[in-house]
């Protein structure tokens, strides 16, 4: 579902440039494109605004974006929805895909927003400047951090132009030690004699004596605005001489003089209009007459412009102003004083013309500085929904926080959504008081007839839906609290209970709730029930209509289903989602992309690697116009164990580094975490001391109850605990291990997880075989085998190796389900060779199981059999490295590799080895 969000079009407009105005060549030629950034940084009054409007003239058909930034824009979506507007307006298709993740349910992390965003900015020929006016408006460390992102990867045809009051808190030192930053600062922006004498005789129209422009220009420090007040001040005077020598003092001193100068010197109805239009960050000609309660508001405006009182366009139209910000200021400074009985009046008549054009912040606003509390309250639950959905928790944060604490107590549905706010904020221990202020609120309203709801108090009379829909409400919140605080049980009773608790006609939020128990049934271990509540939930959605959330859910259910040992009935449920979403209107529906995904980690479970590898790139194409967020690092984890499964360990290494940059945490269960399985593939690649170390600092124990978020975690400790059993043979290792183990399957069997069953028996059969106890070890790979045939698995069995290897020969001859045996006995013989389309690097290590008598913990690569080979000669190593065209330390990298495996800790010792092993 895409959540738009209002935009203001003035904020966008480029800034006009008039002839009538100082031209300044030297600091135009100073604005390089070819860098990646110019800062122009002063305080207000400098004229910052002035030369970007000169700049771009100076060039009409350069291309240029432009975003006039507000405190208001310091919500990360809004900010970066507004710059790819921005964009939008050079380029109609540019950014598409990045704005409308930006506007998902769910936006992910920015920084996937930004990759998207600059790989479609890569591909323009154009060369276009970015402005960022008033930069100093934006004050969230993240979309700081976002720009400094933005800056590191930005293609060269992009240049980014920011304006500021102050510094920006982004690597300006860094830009500037390697040229890419152009700066133009106060002492730049100052005007010189000339550009202040060109100033006040021809822009402003006087006509002053050099002696008198040289001293306001010493006087001002050459300050733009302070010229300007001046001359506002000079016009129509005869003792010029005298002001100029009697003008002193710092730029506050100055400012306070001039204007009260200034503000004098106006008609009483021109000095009246500014103060009562000074609390507008934008002004119109029906705003300042609601305002104002006159009728000549657009005519102000235009004689405004006229005299040169500081007032800005910001259309072509003439329909929409602002004052200079410095001028605002000081004019707002002036009504608080002249009239602080009057301007509550005057934010309550601005709220409701905002509130009678929908534009609800501003509405809000200017209520709460009116003091207008109720009406605050009002508007703000009847936006929160929306804001909510925006996920502009912060902004409601900031004016709740602003109302009467007896107001918001008394208003149950205000109170449940501050406490959504500050749960979505991560105060949780400010939650449940909330809650419990909306229950109180709500038991006031006795029920008139039994059975019935209370009748719903006078507050929330216009919203009657969102009044029966709160103690569902908070249910949920209660629900969503005790997931965060890791009360999964918890979780799921308060959830069943905003089930229960929900109107009937609610089936939005019915499906929501729906899917959220099922996230919570999947964290706690019960996937059956979590996979029915998910389906459900996604099944109300696609009924609605929504046919865009059920698609996208599709990724999840897929793995509640793999969680169950659910293969083939999965991949009906992708193939169903695929038809779903090929009958819509668009192109590509969001979440189609991960459909692929899901099938292609699917037939990699069933060992189909060429179909596997076809659907990932089939998904990979669709990616970039519709993948679900939050899903980027499971499309590399799905390829690091593709990669891994074509004998390119290494690779899959660092493709599995690169998922675990991307994950974030979030409601879904994380039951297969990175680190787990980067140590199995150290187990595969004979790593066993980095594997031990990750023993030592995972904080498990194979005494640990089960848990079965960390039940892949277990599975992985348990593995790293027979390979040492393997390698001392230290029998006080495995009783602990077998423990741990017939725990996991019993707990896995409770809730009927097959997939979990099948893993577990698994490493149960590899224990058992550790210890060489046959009958046992083969009783739970028979028990394994007859679970995962039906489903086709046959990447958990090739993974083992050789012990696996040798038991399946054993359970070949007691024809255990022989043909399904004898297919997987097939899949060791290949699993983890080099694809013929995927040849490796003479000098890469691979990790080919290599069919030969051994007993080791990992078998040996045909690369290091070729190393082991030439030991047994009388060649030193560099003679080794240039027999096999490597360099040394290859070499050497094999022969460490070669010992471990080997279990020796020197080259008489391995060739020995080797030959008990017949390798050589």
């Amino acid at each position: 579902m895409i959540i738009e969000i209002p935009l203001l079009e003035t904020k966008l407009y480029l800034p006009r440039w008039s002839a009538d105005l100082v031209s300044r060549p030297r600091l135009i030629d100073r604005i390089q494109p070819q860098r990646k950034l110019t800062l122009i940084s002063a305080p207000a009054g400098f004229g910052k605004t002035t030369l970007l409007a000169e700049w771009i003239a100076a060039i009409p058909t350069r291309p240029v974006a432009w975003v006039s930034l507000e405190p208001s824009d310091n919500e990360s979506t809004i900010f970066w929805t507004y710059l790819i507007t921005a964009l939008q307006n050079i380029q109609p298709h540019l950014g598409g895909r990045a704005r409308s993740l930006l506007q998902s349910p769910q936006p992910p992390p920015i920084e996937s927003v930004l990759m998207t965003l600059l790989n479609e900015l890569t591909t323009i020929e154009a060369n276009i400047a970015l402005v960022l006016d008033d930069y100093h408006a934006i004050e969230t460390p993240a979309i700081h951090s976002s720009i400094g992102f933005l800056l590191n990867h930005l293609p060269p045809q992009i240049h980014l132009i920011i304006a500021s009051r102050a510094d920006p808190p982004l690597a300006l030192a860094r830009l500037r030690s390697h040229g890419e930053l152009t700066e133009l600062r106060v002492s730049d922006l100052r005007f010189t004699p000339d550009e202040a004498a060109a100033f006040l005789n021809q822009a402003m129209g006087l006509a002053i004596s050099a002696v008198d422009v040289s001293a306001l220009e010493q006087r001002t420090e050459g300050w733009i605005a302070g010229l300007q007040l001046a001359a506002l001040s000079l016009q129509g005077r005869e003792d010029i001489p005298d002001f100029v020598a009697a003008f002193s003092g710092d730029d506050r001193y100055i400012v306070d003089y001039l204007m009260e100068e200034v503000l004098q010197r106006q008609p009483d109805r021109i000095r009246r209009f500014l103060l009562q239009t000074a609390i507008l960050e934008r002004l119109s000609g029906s705003l300042c007459d609601a305002v104002t309660q006159q009728t000549d508001g657009q005519a102000m405006l235009e004689t405004l412009e006229r005299g040169n009182l500081f007032i800005i366009p910001l259309d072509n139209k003439r329909q929409w102003y602002r004052y200079h910000h410095l001028f605002a200021d000081v004019l707002l400074a002036h009504a608080q004083t002249a009239w602080p009985e009057q301007l509550p009046q005057i934010h309550g008549r601005a709220s409701e013309w905002y509130e009678q054009k929908s534009l609800f912040s501003d509405a809000i606003r200017h209520a709460l500085a009116a003091q207008e509390f109720e009406r605050a309250a009002s508007l703000i639950e009847q936006v929160w929904p929306t804001m909510r959905n925006r996920q502009q928790e912060s902004t409601v944060l900031s004016w709740i926080k602003l109302l009467p604490d007896p107001l918001i107590r008394a208003r149950p549905a205000l109170s449940v959504a501050y406490a959504l706010v500050l749960l979505n904020t991560g105060q949780l221990e400010a939650v449940e008081a909330r809650l419990q202020d909306a229950e109180r609120a709500l038991a006031q309203f006795e029920p008139t007839v039994p059975g019935r709801p209370p009748a719903a108090p006078a507050a929330l009379q216009n919203g009657m839906e969102q009044y029966r829909s709160l103690p569902a409400s908070i249910a949920n919140t209660r629900a969503f609290r005790a997931q965060a605080l890791g009360d999964f049980a918890g979780a799921i009773t308060y959830a069943q209970q905003a089930l229960t608790l929900l109107p009937t006609e609610d089936d939005n939020e019915r499906a929501v709730t729906a899917a959220f128990l099922g996230l919570a049934y999947w964290t706690n271990g019960d996937v059956a029930a979590a996979h029915q509540s998910f389906a459900e939930g996604l099944m109300i959605f696609q009924t609605l209509g929504i046919i865009q959330i059920a698609v996208c859910g599709t990724l999840i259910l897929a793995n509640m289903g793999m969680a169950q040992g659910r293969l083939r009935a999965t991949i009906a449920t992708c193939e169903q989602a695929l038809q779903l979403a090929a009958q819509q209107p668009v192109p590509i529906l969001q979440g189609t992309p991960d459909l692929y995904l899901a099938l292609s980690e699917i037939h990699y479970e069933q060992g189909d690697l060429a179909t596997a590898s076809q659907l990932l790139e089939k998904g990979e194409a669709l990616r970039e116009h519709g993948s679900v967020s939050g899903a980027d690092y499971l499309w590399w984890l799905v390829r690091a164990q593709l990669t891994a499964a074509q004998g390119d360990l290494d690779k899959a290494l660092e493709q599995l580094q690169a998922a675990a940059r991307l994950y974030r945490r979030s409601p879904v269960p994380d039951v297969r975490p990175i680190e787990a399985l980067k140590v199995q593939w150290w187990l595969q690649q004979g790593k066993l001391a980095a594997a031990l170390n990750w023993m030592q600092e995972c904080g498990l124990s194979v005494a640990d109850p089960p848990d079965y978020r960390r039940e892949y975690e277990h599975l992985t400790l348990a593995r790293v605990l027979i390979a040492q059993y393997r390698q001392d043979g230290t029998d006080a290792l495995m009783h602990p291990v077998i423990d741990l183990l017939t725990q996991l399957l019993a707990a896995a069997e409770a809730k009927a997880r097959n997939g979990s069953i099948i893993k577990i028996l698994m490493v149960l059969a590899l224990a058992r075989a550790a210890q060489e106890n046959l009958p046992a070890a083969i009783d739970a790979l028979e028990r394994a085998l007859i679970l995962a045939e039906p489903e086709g698995y046959v990447r958990i069995f090739a993974e083992c190796g050789i012990p696996m290897r040798q038991l399946l020969q054993v359970a070949m001859t007691r024809s255990i389900t022989p043909t399904y045996t004898h297919q997987l006995l097939t899949t060791l013989d290949t699993w983890g060779q080099p694809q013929a389309d995927s040849p490796t690097t003479s000098d890469a290590p691979t990790t080919s199981v290599v069919p030969v008598p051994q007993a080791l913990i990992e078998p040996l690569s045909q690369r290091e059999l070729d190393v082991l080979r030439l030991l047994n000669t009388e060649l030193s190593g560099p003679e080794i490295a240039r027999e096999l065209v490597v360099a040394l330390s290859t070499v050497r990298t094999h022969t460490k590799r070669i010992y471990s495996k080997l279990n020796v800790t020197n080259r008489r010792a391995a060739v020995k080895r080797a030959v008990e092993l017949e390798l050589i």
